[in-house]
């Protein structure tokens, strides 16, 4: 099964822009480590993963209408900023679950994916 894994707002670690450089390495060192965690379990595959540039950067698409209207910066019920993403393929969610304690102590949403033919 596929999972969209959600690294929501900074949790317990401070924006990563106030943080020192041994902090920031420290934080990645723990993104290495999940990534190794990862490779390392059975049927457990990162199939994509990124950071994201800050909310300031987000662009709205709403559909009314027919019509397209395109808004700058997150949307409006965003209260924390999205820090990145990974999609996993994973056995359960029991296991996502256990690996991704490895990552810092982000607030994090996990959505299980949807097959859908095309």
């Amino acid at each position: 099964m596929k999972y969209l894994v959600l690294l929501v707002g900074d949790g317990e670690e401070k924006p990563w822009s106030e943080q020192t450089e041994e902090e920031q390495g420290a934080a990645m060192a723990k993104f290495g480590a999940f990534g190794d965690a990862c490779d390392a379990r059975d049927g457990v595959r990162i199939l994509a993963g990124e950071a994201l540039s800050g909310p300031r950067d987000a662009t709205v698409m709403r559909t009314t209408g027919g019509r397209v209207h395109l808004t700058d910066g997150p949307y409006a019920e965003v209260i924390e900023g999205m820090g990145g993403f990974y999609l996993l393929e994973a056995p359960d969610l029991d296991v996502v679950v256990e690996l991704l304690r490895v990552l810092p102590p982000y607030d994090i949403q996990i959505h299980p994916t949807v097959d859908v033919e095309l």
